[in-house]
């Protein structure tokens, strides 16, 4: 059994507005990465679409996975400190709209806790090329909050 793995890591802070709409969380590419042999997070998107600048972009937080498989997906998300009382976050195939529309999957309601918000998560959902996945948080704050480090990790087993 083959093992197709991307692994996103963001440690530039990005501000998530109080809008109470989810978003996704984007990651830079090449040598930015952690690891992505399989060319499943690429400037060049397999849908032709070039993404121009990673940080404003909202398609560079999209893993395309490189098979058909099962799907480990994994993330690790730290908040900074801030005045709301709850953090979101969820998995989503298609979360922009543009393979057919979202899915989302895994969707956790966190309640604060004290000082900054860690944490992790893990799901596993069948992938396919052609479907990308992202990771999307929200929050409850009255403002803006910054996500202070990310990682998004897919592991296509098949």
């Amino acid at each position: 059994m083959a093992v197709h793995v991307c692994s996103l890591i963001r440690s530039k802070t990005q501000s998530i507005p109080a809008d109470g709409k989810y978003h996704v969380l984007r990651f830079p590419f090449g040598d930015a990465e952690s690891y992505d042999e399989e060319g499943m997070h690429q400037v060049q998107q397999p849908d032709g679409h070039e993404v121009v600048d990673w940080d404003s972009d909202a398609r560079s937080g999209l893993i395309w996975p490189s098979a058909d498989g099962w799907g480990a997906l994994t993330a690790m998300i730290q908040w900074a400190d801030g005045a709301y009382t709850e953090l979101r976050d969820q998995f989503v195939r298609d979360p922009l709209g543009i393979a057919g529309g979202a899915d989302s999957t895994a969707t956790d309601h966190r309640p604060r806790s004290v000082g900054m918000q860690c944490f992790t998560k893990h799901h596993e959902i069948f992938v396919h090329p052609g479907t990308p996945l992202g990771l999307l948080v929200s929050h409850n704050g009255a403002s803006a909050r910054q996500i202070v480090h990310a990682q998004f990790k897919l592991a296509i087993h098949h």
